[in-house]
């Protein structure tokens, strides 16, 4: 066995990993918290809106990733988004505080057995790959001592005056054909288009801004951008599916832009359960789905230095996987 094929978790290991991400996902959603939501649906919570962060490289989280970290957040009530592996505390010239317990995130790749390889240069076909799972643990830079003042330093939100011009301007430099009309918010894939009422037709305008992105977000999935599967009808897992993906890449683009994330389709909860209750990987491929189209579109961003900048550097989850 290669040093590559004993690196890579049981299967078994693989399938435990799956089932406690997404059974902790499913009971959140049980209680009636939104994963991609909820850190920020409190008063308590001190965390400045926005992306986990990794505060030793400065990158963002992604994927799956990001709900957990968000989750951590909001359960015990960190004031940052910064976290730091155990080592990465201690190249900076801190430590983790005695009997802090980290939170596990994880890295997903793909690997090739030696057996698999072998029959590829046999056969000529292209070798098969198997993916997996690692965890790694990470802590809040809330949960470490003697880190330099710019590590430890929260960085306060963006100011809410830069938040609706953001949306706007992002939504032009697109190049989605983006229309504003009529009374119902969706998006064509065979025409490739969006719609959305106008701005005044929305009780709290912000919503109008989180309704685009969303609608934004499955857009993303057209088959000239990150073509994604548009095949299934109304009712269906595929279509719940797309629309989990969509729910969480507006989550995700709304806290980069300084957007409180809401809930634009809590009705679909129950079609989100059935799906995650059946495929316990769903969570994990709709949130790595949903950081790509996230990507995609915040690196529209103009002079940012940010958008689009989510590489995880050792923990990250790999989009590939999803």
């Amino acid at each position: 066995m290669s040093k590559q094929d004993r690196s890579a978790p049981p299967a078994s290991d693989r399938a435990n990993l799956y089932e406690e991400i997404t059974g902790k996902i499913i009971s959140e959603l049980e209680a009636g918290q939104f994963p991609w939501v909820q850190p920020w649906g409190s008063s308590t919570t001190q965390a400045p809106l926005g992306l986990p962060r990794n505060a030793s490289t400065g990158r963002a989280y992604s994927g799956i990733n990001i709900l957990i970290l968000w989750g951590a957040v909001i359960q015990h009530g960190f004031p940052g988004q910064g976290w730091l592996t155990y080592r990465q505390a201690a190249a900076l010239g801190g430590n983790v505080r005695k009997g802090e317990r980290g939170t596990t995130v994880v890295y997903a790749d793909r690997f090739t057995p030696e057996d698999e390889k072998r029959r590829a240069r046999e056969t000529g076909e292209e070798p098969g790959k198997i993916p997996f799972l690692k965890r790694f643990t990470v802590f809040n830079t809330a949960q470490c001592e003697g880190l330099p003042e710019e590590i430890a330093t929260v960085t306060p939100p963006p100011p809410p005056g830069l938040i609706e011009p953001q949306v706007e301007v992002l939504i032009r430099a697109t190049g989605i054909d983006f229309r504003i009309g009529g009374n119902r918010a969706f998006y064509v894939p065979s025409q490739d288009f969006v719609m959305v009422p106008p701005p005044q037709a929305y009780f709290e305008p912000i919503n109008w801004h989180r309704t685009a992105l969303h609608e934004m977000g499955h857009a993303t999935g057209h088959p000239s951008r990150l073509a994604r599967d548009f095949s299934g009808s109304f009712g269906t897992k595929k279509y719940a599916f797309e629309e989990l993906v969509a729910e969480i890449t507006a989550a995700f683009c709304c806290a980069s832009l300084g957007i409180v994330p809401t809930v634009r389709h809590a009705d679909y909860i129950g079609s989100w359960l059935e799906v995650l209750r059946e495929d316990n990987r769903a969570i994990v491929r709709a949130a790595s789905q949903a950081s790509k189209a996230a990507d995609w579109l915040l690196a529209f961003l103009p002079d940012t230095g940010e958008a689009g900048d989510t590489d995880t550097g050792a923990v990250e989850i790999d989009r590939r996987a999803a």
